[in-house]
Parts: C-alpha cells; structure tokens; sequence
C-alpha cells in the first residue's frame, strides 16, 4: 500500500501510540480509523443540516412527507402503516 508523511504535533503524535497501544492497532490503523470516523460524523453532521433546511421549508416539508407517503404503500404487505 502506498504512504505518505505527514506531520503532526508532539501532543498529537503521544495521543496516538497511547491509542494504538491501548487497542492493540497499528498507528495506522488507528488513523485510518480516526479519518473513517471522522468521514461519517461530517456526512451526518451535514444530513443533519440538510434536514433542518427541508424542515424550515413549508412547500419543500410538504413535497417530502407526499413522497413519503407514496412510498409508504410499497410496503411488502401492501398495506398502509
């Protein structure tokens, strides 16, 4: 796998091999991990904000609760819940 330096602080670079050897992990692990993680909390952070804007948004609500509606009737029983 390629690799790249980078640099980090001291205070950081401490943090991570007490990370890594408390998990038993490689620093790269860990640090994949972190970017993964890291990754995941912006996306929810700015679904998050996408929704309040929808919330916000009286014709865009209302355009999203008909559609969801609509779906609500591809349920596997056909029925309505």
């Amino acid at each position: 796998m390629p690799s790249t330096t980078i640099r980090i602080s001291e205070s950081s670079r401490k943090m991570l091999r007490e990370l890594a050897q408390q998990e038993g992990e490689s620093l790269q692990a860990v640090i994949d991990r972190a970017i993964e993680n890291y990754r995941r909390q912006r996306f929810l952070e700015g679904l998050h904000n996408d929704f309040a804007a929808l919330r916000n948004d009286d014709e865009g609500w209302k355009a999203e609760g008909e559609e969801r509606s609509a779906w609500d009737v591809t349920m596997a029983d056909g029925e309505r819940s």
